[in-house]
Formats: C-alpha cells, structure tokens, sequence
C-alpha cells in the first residue's frame, strides 16, 4: 500500500516529473516517500527544495545505467568527508568512497581479505559467536530478537575484521564504527539543505572521527607487530601489488567501511528473516524438515550449509521483501543525460532496492513472503540487488550469506522462535538501512517442529502481506 501521509505538491506547469516540497521529508520516511514518488512520477524523478534537487531512479533500466558506469556516477557512501587532512576524511576514505583508478586498485587489494580460503578462517569466529549467543537464551522466555542480532553482528564483526585474540578492544571499536556511522547518516542530508539542527552537530561527529581513528590506528599497529593472524585487518595489511601495500591512512578508511558496511545490513537481514519465517509456518516447516534431513542438530560445515537450498531461497526471499539496503546513492561527476533530465556535475542521485524488489512486473505478488518464487525466476542483478550490482556490487556478499546460512540453522534447530502476540513490529529506512525501529519480541522455546503464527501490530503491514499463501509450484 503506499502511505497517504506524505503530502507533497506539484505544480501543475512543471514540464519535467519534479516534485517540489521538503526535501527532509525524504530522510523523514524513505519509504514512504520513495513510494510517493515512484507512483506519481514512475521510473525517474526529481524532488526540489529552492533551487536543489535530488534525483530518484526505480526500476533495472536506470539501475543498470547508473551502476554499471563509474566514470560518469561516483559512489559517495558518506556526504560528509571533513577538511583534507582530517580523521573525518580519512575514515571516509575506504572503497565505498573511492572512485576510478583508485577503487580498481583497491578493490583488488581488499578481495583477498573476500576469498573462500580467507572465509575459512572466519568459521570459527561464527560458530564461537552464535554459540555464545544462544547460551544466554533460556526456554519459556521473551526476547528481542532484532537486539539480539544485532549485538550478534557487532560482536561477530569485530570478531572477523579485528581478531578474537583482544575481543574486547575490538568489541570496543565496533561500538565507536557504530555511533560513528549512523551521526555521519544522520548528518549526511546537511550535505544537500541548511538545517541548524543538523550543523550545530558536526563539532560531535568530528570528535567521534578523532578518537575513533585513534582506536584503528593503534590496533593497526600492534597488528603490523605481529602478523600472523587470520582476521580480515591482517590480511588486508599484508595484501600488496607492484605499487606497494595500502598505507596506514587507507587502513583506516578500509576498516571502518568495512565494519559500517557489513554490521547493521547482516543483522537486520538476520532480524527480518527470523520474524518472517515465525509468520510464515508452512514456510518454517519446510526449513525444518531441510535441517532434519541434512544436518546432526548443530552448527552446519561450510559443505553442509552449501546443501541447503530451501534455505538459501529464504534468505534471498528475505532480502528481497525487506532489503536490509533499501537505498543507496550515487552523483554525478560530470554533466549527463538521464532520462529526460540533463545533470550537472555533482547532483545527487537515488536507487532504491526496496522500491525495485515490490515492482510487480518483475516480482508478482511482491508483497507476499514465497521463497519457493525462486525456484522459478532469475532475475537480472539489475533486478535483485541486496548488494547493490555492476563493478562495486559489495564483495562482502558471500560472506553476508555465509554467516546467514550458519547462523540461522545453528538457531532454528535447537529454538522455536514465536512471535509474541499482539507486539508491535515496525521499521523504518535510517542511514539507508530498513531495520526493525521497535523491539521484535518472540517467544523463546525448545525445537519441537510445532509452529504457529501470532497477530502483530505495526507498519510491517505496510511492507509485507503476512497472510500466508499458497507456495508457487514449480514449473512444468
């Protein structure tokens, strides 16, 4: 349903689809904007505030326009990037701010910390992590599952990118990343309208910059002190071409887009599948009898979680419905044609994900949670983009899935999760992200293959149709 909320006004005389309002009305409510927008204008459009605009694409054609040409569209994760030679700047400098040449390199570097050999070595940080997770959970008892994921991820993160052998320091940082990158997303539209509220705190975000690089720069150090370890900094320190290793500044922004890129998005991933298939019985029965058959009741191998296929359909089905990366963005660097608009250089320019996964032209019925959809379609990465597509598709990709495909069988063998009836379940798009703005609370019990649905409240109605249906066949 698209809300009706939103009260934008366009004049009539307007020759171009360009809506003239608030631009803060965007980060206000993503969604609901986006939806606005895309029904009103279709396929492109623009939003303008006194003369500044903002530009909008749905849909794979524009997707595959803008995201397949990094000459003519840079990435900007962070719209603020501080004076030259400042901690701001450098932490913002990692591979989702680097363009050209430079992000080619880089990427290259940054791979090897990706391959399934380095992967390997991350193994034990997830089983250690989602163990110790679960045994803090007590049958008969209430949680909140999206907190619960979401400390599991900072935990687990840290884990991987900083190593186990100082877990706390590590533990330490990831909470600093953290506050860090969501003041750099609450901040960012400072970067496209004057707003006092939001200048009065760019002294905070610069002081969390200095003492957060600090943080990296000694772990960094004593990392370079003793290179033997496995987790991703080591790796990624030790990586070279023929023009060298990657400086310590570069370190730095490395490390912490890495950790902004990978912590949130897995852990509301992890969140919304877990709420969707406590929703969804058929659906959670099906996942059962898959674990029964393939696994021994524990944490699964790297070769065991590769064979499980109906899971790996509801992950993606998940990721789809209620994309952890909702939207992202990207701006010009030099003028160009785009539709019917001709962009100077430096407009800024939004794809949505969300938007693109609920077109019903691509996905019928999108509303509706039916992992067996994709024993039937295959979509283009135009098309399906949790992890955005073309030549800056996020290399964490497989190891978002990895986690995932281990740590939900680990969880759903030994618990069944049922939601608690009449709770509230919202979400809401912050810092780009759509994650649970409420608590998700479930019932915590002993596996027994027994599961049932409970009514909710909130505006997850507004984004999936909880009613279950019949599954889609497979076909002829």
């Amino acid at each position: 349903m698209i809300p009706t909320s939103l009260t934008i006004a366009r004049t009539d005389d307007e020759p171009l689809p360009v809506t003239h309002g608030r631009l803060l009305d965007f980060p206000d409510d993503p969604i609901a904007c986006l939806r606005t927008l895309h029904a009103r204008h279709g396929n492109i459009c623009a939003m303008e505030e006194q003369g500044q605009r903002i530009y909008f694409i749905f849909g794979p054609e524009f997707n595959h326009q803008v995201l397949s040409d990094g000459v003519n569209f840079h990435s900007r994760f962070f719209a603020i990037r501080g004076s030259r030679n400042s901690p701001q700047r450098r932490l913002s400098s990692g591979l989702l701010s680097m363009n050209g040449e430079t992000h080619k390199r880089n990427r290259r570097l940054v791979m090897d910390a990706f391959m399934k050999k380095a992967m390997l070595n991350y193994v034990p940080s997830i089983r250690t992590e989602v163990e110790s997770m679960l045994a803090e959970w007590v049958p008969g008892t209430e949680r909140d599952i999206a907190r619960d994921m979401t400390d599991f991820m900072l935990r687990l993160t840290s884990s991987i990118l900083f190593g186990l052998d100082e877990p706390e320091v590590a533990y330490k940082i990831g909470h600093m990343i953290d506050r860090w990158v969501h003041l750099n997303h609450e901040l960012g539209m400072g970067a496209f309208v004057a707003d006092m509220a939001i200048a009065n705190r760019y002294g905070d975000l610069l002081s969390d910059a200095g003492e957060l690089e600090t943080e990296i720069v000694e772990m960094i150090r004593k990392r370079k002190a003793n290179p033997t370890g496995s987790d991703a900094l080591s790796i990624l320190i030790g990586a070279h071409d023929s023009e060298g290793s990657i400086s310590e500044s570069e370190l730095v922004g490395q490390a912490a887009l890495m950790f902004a890129a990978a912590h949130m998005t897995t852990a509301h991933s992890l969140a919304w599948t877990l709420f969707l298939l406590a929703q969804h019985p058929r659906s959670m029965e099906k996942l059962h009898g898959e674990f029964t058959t393939q696994l021994d009741g524990g944490f699964p191998s790297m070769a065991q979680a590769e064979r499980l296929t109906f899971t790996e359909r509801t992950i993606k089905e998940s990721m789809r419905i209620l994309p952890a990366s909702s939207y992202s963005q990207r701006v010009t660097a030099a003028a160009v044609e785009l539709g019917p608009f001709q962009l100077a250089p430096g407009s800024g320019i939004i794809f949505s994900q969300f938007i693109t996964h609920h077109m019903p032209g691509i996905y019928p019925d999108p509303e509706a949670f039916l992992p067996d959809r994709w024993l039937n379609i295959n979509p283009s990465p135009y098309q399906y983009l949790p992890f955005g597509a073309g030549p800056r598709m996020c290399l964490g990709a497989s190891l978002a899935m990895l986690i995932m495909k281990a740590s939900i069988p680990t969880i759903l063998q030994r618990f069944k999760l049922t939601v608690v009836p009449n709770s509230e379940v919202s979400g809401k798009v912050i810092s780009t992200m759509l994650g649970p703005t409420t608590g998700v609370m479930m019932r915590i019990d002993q596996q027994d293959g027994r599961f049932e649905s409970q009514p909710v409240r909130g505006n997850i109605h507004d984004m999936v149709d909880l009613r279950e249906v019949m599954p889609v066949r497979r076909a002829a």
